[in-house]
């Protein structure tokens, strides 16, 4: 578990904004400090040395998030194993 940072607001798509401390990857999971999921991440953007994170909420009301610490529980997907060419 890694700190994404604090939501600041809720965009107009329905997108909580954060501002980034350490950055996550896209697609990662993010929760809340109980380990209840919040969303995933949908984009970062902003300038690299203080950037903004995008995340697409997956629960019912995103709003109740906005001053909160957020953090990524990083998705884990197993590598895919390569066959050798014949």
């Amino acid at each position: 578990m890694q700190r994404i940072g604090q939501a600041l607001h809720i965009s107009s798509n329905k997108n909580l904004i954060l501002k980034g401390k350490n950055l996550p990857k896209l697609g990662d999971k993010v929760v809340d400090e109980n380990l209840m999921s919040v969303g995933k991440v949908f984009d970062i953007f902003g300038p690299v040395s203080s950037p903004y994170v995008s995340i697409r909420p997956t629960v019912e009301e995103p709003h109740r998030f906005v001053g909160h610490i957020l953090y990524t529980a990083s998705s884990k997907h197993p590598k895919e194993k390569r066959r050798k060419r014949k």
